[in-house]
Formats: structure tokens, sequence, C-alpha cells
């Protein structure tokens, strides 16, 4: 891989920061859909802690009706647990901040493997990374949709949101990676 590619991945990866710290930190978009608070949390808290002991995913159900059927219009809850406490939150942020690294990186030297057809044209290169928001936000958000998961309007923003990002890393990314002739097949890297 070379360094040009890897500049242009960690580039990316910068300006995606930036970008995650202003819609998530100063506007709060990621915590009014995935933190939002419940009325008497406390009593939740209680009860969750005495009956959630193993981490995972667990669904809450209405009790069945007479037929055993579940009844129609009665919520279904999920509760998520992850196996920590706030302890891990410095943990967690490491992880994710290699991510942030790495996943660009990867993306560019993908990028840089395409067709001198896709590396000549700034569009092309820029819909190869909207194609890849596009396939996270089918596969990890419009997925994850109803039953022990999102509401559809929160669905349809993260989705959103997803496609929002790999659209910023293509801009910058194929900014940064520039032209390829259109003559030559050959990729960015060997």
């Amino acid at each position: 891989m070379s360094k040009r590619v890897i500049g242009a991945g960690l580039l990316g990866a910068m300006v995606l920061m930036a970008w995650t710290i202003v819609v998530d930190g100063l506007l709060g978009f990621h915590s009014s859909i995935a933190m939002k608070r419940l009325g008497g949390e406390q009593q939740v808290y209680e009860v969750l802690k005495q009956y959630v002991v193993d981490p995972g995913r667990y669904s809450v159900n209405p009790p069945l009706t007479s037929d055993q059927r579940f009844p129609e219009g009665e919520p279904v809850f999920s509760v998520l647990y992850g196996g920590s406490g706030h302890e891990a939150a410095g943990r967690s942020m490491l992880i994710g901040l290699a991510v942030f690294l790495v996943t660009p990186v990867i993306a560019a030297w993908m990028l840089s493997q395409m067709s001198g057809r896709v590396l000549s044209s700034y569009a092309r290169k820029v819909a190869f990374f909207v194609g890849i928001g596009l396939l996270f936000a089918l596969f990890s958000d419009v997925a994850d949709m109803g039953i022990g998961g999102y509401p559809a309007g929160d669905t349809l923003k993260l989705a959103f949101r997803h496609v929002a990002d790999w659209t910023l890393l293509g801009l910058v990314i194929a900014w940064r990676l520039g032209r390829q002739r259109t003559d030559s097949a050959t990729p960015l890297v060997a």
C-alpha cells in the first residue's frame, strides 16, 4: 500500500472525526437516537440489574393471549447489555478511534485497486464511497429496523448519516488521490 493511499485514508479519517465531533458532539445527533432517557429510569435500572445478568440482547414481550399468541398492538421492548459499565468507556473509545483510522485507509486502498476508468473520474471515485455508505445503511441500519431495533424514523436518520459519512470520505479521499489517466488500467497501487 503506497504512502499516497495511506495518506488519503488518514486525511479522510481526520475529516470524518471533525465531522463526527460537530454532528454528534455539538449537535447531539447520536445521543438523540441511541441515548434517550426513560421516565423512572432508576426503577427500570434496578429491575434490569436484577434480571439481566449475562451480556446479550433481550426481547421483552407482552404476555401471551389465551390462544398462545402475542397480542396485537402491544409493545415489544429490546434490552441490550454489553457486559460492562462506564469503566469500559476509555477502552471503547480507543477501539472506536482505531476503527476511525483503519476503515478509511482500507477503503482508500480498495478504491486504489479499481480500474483506470473509475480512477480517472472524481465523480466515479466519490460514487464508490457512496456505494459503500449505501451498503452499510442497508445492511446495518435498515436491516435493524422494527421489533427489537430502531423505529422507522430513527432508522432513516441513521441510514442517511452513514451515507453522508461515506460521501464525505469519498469527497476527501478522491480529491487527495487525484486523477488517474483514462488510458491506464493500472491501479494506483500494485
